[in-house]
């Protein structure tokens, strides 16, 4: 068994410590508003040695989506082996639990159009790795609930991956937790009603 020496435990979790903060801030302020210098105070660490674990901002981003993405496939792995679960409730259960996830405070919120971090993420081998591991995955439960029926076959498959991938960031989320009128397992169980029922609760609008 390979020893694991105490340098090596106190480096480890103090990158553990810098990924919870960045983790936290992201999902509390956004990408824009986090400061490495902010990271590196919530830690309580000079920023020069933030940057011996990470060399920019960017490379915080990317490492809190890796670890995003782990909690992920752990989920996805949990809920794939009962083999009689039906796809549709496989692929509802992934996106409620992306949705408490963001209403507590666990998924960071990034900008789609920022160039240096679009760069940052397609240059990070885990981060593209796991990605493409969890779009199989679930377009393995689209693709089983399209054939049964479960889900309208008329869709493009990637439309479907892409609408539950956008639950996770919903700011809907967050303006119906802010209301204070809703618990947040409400909150969940309505969008998911829209998300997978649709507006009309699967009936047809009468014509105008």
């Amino acid at each position: 068994m390979t020893k694991v020496l105490f340098r090596d435990r106190v480096l480890q979790a103090r990158e553990g410590a810098i990924l919870a903060s960045v983790n936290r801030l992201l999902a509390d302020k956004g990408y824009d508003a986090m400061t490495v210098d902010e990271v590196a105070t919530d830690v309580g660490i000079g920023k020069a040695s933030l940057y011996r674990h990470f060399r920019s901002k960017e490379a915080l981003a990317a490492a809190a989506m890796v670890g995003v993405l782990d909690r992920a496939l752990a989920f996805v792995s949990s809920i794939d082996a009962p083999a009689k679960t039906a796809a549709i409730d496989k692929l509802r259960a992934i996106a409620r639990w992306a949705m408490l996830s963001q209403l507590a405070g666990e998924m960071p919120m990034l900008p789609v159009q920022n160039s240096g971090l679009r760069a940052a993420l397609g240059a990070n081998q885990a981060y593209l790795e796991r990605l493409n591991e969890l779009s199989e995955k679930l377009g393995r439960w689209i693709a089983a609930a399209q054939k049964a029926g479960t889900i309208n076959r008329s869709l493009p498959p990637e439309l479907v991956l892409y609408t539950l991938f956008a639950r996770a960031c919903d700011p809907v989320l967050s303006l119906l937790k802010a209301g204070g009128n809703h618990s947040d397992d409400k909150i969940v169980t309505t969008l998911l009603a829209a998300c997978f029922d649709g507006l009309s609760g699967g009936r047809r609008a009468p014509p105008a």
